[in-house]
C-alpha cells in the first residue's frame, strides 16, 4: 500500500524497536538478579512480600501495566513524557512496561535456580573451608541459577517484541509496533510478512547468543558438545 519495498520501510523504524527491547532486557535481567539476591535462602516476611509482589507484576499485561504508568508518571507527576522517542527519558516507562513481567518470571527462576545451587555439594564443600554466605551467595549460587535464566531470556525476546508491538502503540514510540498496526489495520499482507520475518530472525539469533553464552558460563557444556563433535566423527 505504501508502494515502498517493505526492507525499506521496516528499517526506517527498526531502531526505535531494537533500543526499547534491549533497554527491557537489561531492566529485567537486572530486576531478576537482584531479586535472586535478596530472597534467594531467606525467609520471613521479605521473601513472602517480594514473592507476592512478583505473582502480581507477572499477571500484569504490558499494555495495561503501562497505561498505569503514563496515569501516574506523566500525567499525574509529569515526571516522564507522555509520548515521543526523542529523549532517554522517553524510553524509561515503556521499556519498564515491557520489563516488569518478564523480569518478576525470571526472578522467580533466578531464585529457585540459585536457592538449589546453596544446597548443593559445593556449597556444603565450601562453607566447611570457611566461605561465607555472602561471597557463597554470590560467587557460586547466583552463578549456577544464572544458567535457566539466560535459556529463558533468549526465549523471551519474541514475547518483548511483540509487547514492544502494543506498548509503541500504547506510548506513541515510532518502530516496528507502529508499522505493524498500520499494515494489519490497512491488511498490508507484505508488510505484516516482513514484521514476522524480522521478529523470526531476532528470535533465533537471540536464542543462538544465548546457548554461546550458556556454554561460556558451564563448562560442562563445551565438555559435552566436544564429546557429541567425537561421537559424530567416530561415526
Amino acid at each position: 500500500i505504501l508502494r515502498r519495498p517493505v526492507a525499506e520501510v521496516l528499517a526506517e523504524q527498526v531502531g526505535p524497536t531494537i533500543e526499547l527491547a534491549l533497554a527491557a532486557v537489561v531492566l529485567s535481567l537486572a530486576f531478576a538478579f537482584l531479586s535472586a539476591l535478596v530472597t534467594s535462602g531467606r525467609g520471613g516476611a521479605l521473601r513472602s512480600v517480594w514473592r507476592g509482589g512478583e505473582l502480581i507484576v507477572v499477571s500484569l499485561p504490558p499494555f495495561w501495566f503501562g497505561i498505569l504508568l503514563l496515569a501516574v508518571f506523566s500525567f499525574t507527576l509529569g515526571w516522564f513524557p507522555v509520548s515521543g522517542a526523542g529523549s532517554l527519558s522517553a524510553l524509561v516507562l515503556p521499556a519498564i512496561a515491557i520489563a516488569a513481567p518478564t523480569g518478576a518470571y525470571l526472578g522467580q527462576v533466578f531464585r529457585e535456580g540459585a536457592e538449589r545451587s546453596l544446597e548443593a555439594p559445593y556449597s556444603v564443600t565450601a562453607r566447611s573451608r570457611g566461605v561465607g554466605e555472602w561471597r557463597l551467595r554470590t560467587h557460586h549460587s547466583l552463578r549456577h541459577g544464572a544458567l535457566p535464566v539466560v535459556t529463558l531470556t533468549g526465549l523471551s525476546i519474541g514475547g518483548m517484541l511483540g509487547g514492544a508491538v502494543i506498548t509503541e502503540k500504547v506510548f506513541g514510540r515510532p518502530g516496528i509496533g507502529q508499522v505493524a498496526v498500520a499494515a494489519v489495520n490497512e491488511k498490508d499482507i507484505p508488510v505484516i510478512l516482513g514484521v514476522a520475518l524480522f521478529a523470526t530472525a531476532v528470535f533465533v539469533v537471540a536464542t543462538t547468543i544465548a546457548d554461546l553464552v550458556l556454554t561460556a558460563l558451564d563448562p560442562r557444556l563445551r565438555q559435552a558438545n566436544a564429546l557429541d563433535f567425537d561421537d559424530i566423527i567416530m561415526t
